[in-house]
């Protein structure tokens, strides 16, 4: 039997026309999709093939703007080259930032607890009301809306 290694890139999405306060409307599914375009816009047919059969948005959170996409080991390369080209979402004009590539989603989990913590410290002296500080909470280490089913308690 033959494993698939895979590797989870993790990408901020800026976006300078939509304030840092509210949500960006977006959805995996547009996420996906305009990453895929890209890839096939850059590397062409061979690039497209060569990252769809593990190409996955896994998580996609539009109150932090962060995003994980799953592609195999080897045309990850495709990704994250064609990543940086990324001007539009949607009706969005964005800009991708890759942030971390990991081997596995517990370290890339991981490594978003430590850089949303990080977003959470230099957002909290902005905030006057401890009702503010714990939705910003909420909002930002809320890994609900992912379809791994994975426990955040038992991977610190």
């Amino acid at each position: 039997m033959v494993r698939f290694k895979n590797r989870y890139i993790t990408v901020e999405i800026v976006c300078p026309t939509v304030s840092e306060k509210t949500p960006l409307q977006l959805k995996p599914g547009i996420f996906h999709s305009t990453v895929l375009h890209k890839v096939q816009q850059i590397h062409g047919d061979f690039g497209v093939a060569a990252i769809k059969s593990g190409f996955l948005t896994k998580y996609c959170n539009e109150s932090t703007r962060i995003a994980i996409i799953r592609v195999r080991h080897g045309p990850h390369r495709f990704v994250t080259s064609s990543l940086p080209f990324v001007k539009t979402i949607g009706k969005l004009n964005v800009r991708l930032n890759t942030l971390h590539v990991g081997a596995t989603l517990k370290h890339t989990f991981k490594f978003i607890q430590k850089f949303q913590r990080a977003y959470l410290d230099a957002r909290w002296v902005k905030l006057k009301t401890p009702e503010e500080r714990q939705q910003l909470e909420q909002a930002v280490l809320d890994f609900t809306k992912t379809d791994v089913k994975i426990n955040i308690e038992n991977i610190t």
